[in-house]
């Protein structure tokens, strides 16, 4: 959606001091590089490489975090503050741009999870554009198991207008102020 990439190009804009800030801190934390990019699935389960700031060490094997025995042991000295809070998502705003994702719809599975992608595909998810942030997030985020996510994620496949995404940016906006549902 055109307007997505416009909305997304204008914040990068407004927002790219503080975008230098969290890359210097990065720098300092633990070197180069700022950003990770990360195999994800998209719309009609098309590869993209979803970018964001980097949070973890060069190390870390490419599982999703909650998957991992001690995720902890990966994370970068900042990596905790960043993901508690979202900051760590803000490089996506390129991915809006690029017309890879969208602000709301279903989270893009990583590339080897074949049982979410194989249930999602079944349920049509797949036949939408992936977003930062969804109804499934703003319910539960890291504590939803496989099947309650994309039991969320059908709700919204049905259900999806404008007020429904107005809804979600809301409730977005009300988690990043005040974190809960992030396990990792």
């Amino acid at each position: 959606m055109i307007l997505s990439r416009i909305i997304a190009l204008i914040l990068l804009l407004l927002i790219f001091p503080i975008f230098m800030i969290i890359s210097l801190v990065i720098i300092f934390d633990s070197g180069t590089p700022i950003f990770y990019k990360q195999k994800r699935l998209g719309q009609k389960n098309k590869e993209f490489l979803l970018i964001k700031f980097r949070t973890m060490n060069q190390e870390t094997p490419e599982i999703a975090s909650h998957l991992m025995e001690n995720p902890k042991e990966y994370y970068t000295r900042m990596g905790p503050f960043l993901r508690k809070f979202s900051i760590d998502e803000i490089p996506q705003l390129i991915n809006i741009i690029k017309g890879e994702m969208l602000f709301i719809g279903p989270r893009p599975a990583l590339h080897n999870q074949q049982d979410l992608i194989d249930i999602r595909t079944n349920c049509g998810i797949h036949k939408i554009k992936p977003g930062i942030t969804g109804w499934a997030q703003v319910n539960g985020r890291d504590q939803l198991s496989i099947q309650d996510k994309v039991d969320y994620e059908k709700y919204y496949l049905k259900n999806r207008n404008i007020l429904f995404d107005i809804r979600i940016l809301i409730m977005t906006i009300k988690q990043l102020l005040n974190p809960r549902g992030v396990s990792h």
